[in-house]
């Protein structure tokens, strides 16, 4: 079953998502990124690039051909194929329970601290529980 891990209280997600993706990668695990939309999924795309002068993010989006060989892909869709290589972890930025998250060995959702977001994320939290997933919590800025 999928381990659920809530990040909440994020100030900017895309930017948490980025130390969050580093980190994994470090640890050699290939990662699926769920953005919210088009707009959210290429804000995402250009911090990766951004995000340190000394690290690097290999990725791609999900549809690219080289999308099996990348660690990280990037999408905004339910129904995009993942490749069978990527079933580590999945990081959510949307305000949705991803259709394929029980592909994946865990999964982090990213919630930040607008109200919103807080909401959907409470809500998912709520069914997750209710369907018997573990789930850990974490609040962003608490030690």
């Amino acid at each position: 079953m999928t381990r659920i891990d809530f990040h909440t209280n994020v100030p900017d997600k895309v930017a948490y998502a980025c130390r969050l993706v580093r980190k994994a990668w470090a640890a050699n695990n290939r990662v699926v990124l769920m953005a919210e939309d088009s707009a959210q999924l290429a804000e995402l795309n250009a911090a990766m690039w951004d995000f340190s002068a000394t690290d690097y993010l290999p990725h791609v989006l999900v549809t690219d051909e080289l999308a099996a060989q990348t660690p990280i892909l990037l999408t905004d869709s339910d129904e995009a194929e993942l490749p069978h290589t990527h079933k580590e972890l999945l990081v959510n930025l949307s305000r949705r329970a991803p259709s394929q998250m029980t592909q994946f060995a865990r999964m982090i959702e990213v919630i930040s601290s607008q109200e919103d977001d807080a909401a959907a994320g409470r809500k998912r939290y709520v069914a997750y529980k209710q369907q018997d997933y573990p789930l850990t919590h974490f609040v962003a800025g608490k030690s």
